[in-house]
């Protein structure tokens, strides 16, 4: 699988490191509710199909990247930097 980071262009995706999940909502900084930080932490689920996610590029820019591609077949439709991303 390659990725293409848009400050570095197309890389292989040794260069990277998976982040895990772009859609979940963290909980306020002074959440006391442990369900909230539990929620947060372990509940995932494992979609099949388009998912947004987090890439690190560790081995080029360091940046942030979040991903949207198909878990199915990998297709990746968009990558942005995370830091400039509406999400």
């Amino acid at each position: 699988m390659r990725l293409t980071c848009p400050w570095c262009g197309t890389r292989d995706i040794e260069e990277f490191f998976f982040g895990g999940d772009a859609s979940v909502e963290r909980p306020e900084i002074d959440e006391t509710d442990p369900s909230a930080w539990h929620d947060y932490l372990y509940a995932r689920s494992n979609p099949a199909g388009r998912h947004r996610e987090f890439w690190h590029h560790e081995r080029g820019c360091r940046r942030w990247l979040i991903v949207e591609r198909d878990t199915c077949s990998h297709a990746v439709s968009s990558v942005q930097f995370a830091d400039e991303a509406n999400r």
